[in-house]
């Protein structure tokens, strides 16, 4: 994944795609911060991490946009978002999303609020990087009240 960025961040230069190199350039320096704490080459799936971190740091960011009637830049952020979704795997559907949550429902019997981290833990590995977790836990404490 590391080398696709960088290969879209050649592409964008040649084609001087102006916020699509700043966008891809944004998630380089990322990236690289990331390597430079972590103290070794970043993993498809760390990448990943990074990559859903900035997503969530925009869309708190167009919240604030919104409470400010900001359109011009709601409307950036929101192209930003859309170019760091490109590297994000397949999204789950919300009908794929609920029935991985019965799943893990079925097998852990929740009783309360109480058992919320159980799920969560084993929602986690199966829906990282391919849904929003606010929506997964949302959809989660519904289901437990």
């Amino acid at each position: 994944m590391r080398n696709q960025i960088l290969e879209d961040l050649k592409t964008a230069m040649k084609n001087q795609d102006k916020e699509r190199l700043s966008v891809i350039r944004m998630v380089k320096g990322a990236i690289q911060m990331s390597e430079l704490n972590k103290k070794h080459e970043l993993s498809d799936e760390e990448v990943t991490d990074v990559i859903t971190k900035e997503i969530k740091s925009r869309k708190d960011s167009i919240n604030e946009f919104k409470k400010g009637n900001r359109e011009d830049l709601i409307e950036k952020t929101q192209a930003e978002i859309d170019i760091l979704n490109e590297y994000l795997p397949q999204q789950l559907t919300e009908e794929e999303l609920n029935k991985i949550i019965d799943d893990v429902f079925d097998e852990i019997k929740p009783e309360s609020t109480k058992d919320m981290g159980k799920i969560m833990k084993a929602i986690t590995p199966k829906v990282k990087g391919k849904a929003d977790m606010s929506l997964v836990s949302k959809i989660v404490k519904e289901k437990l009240n």
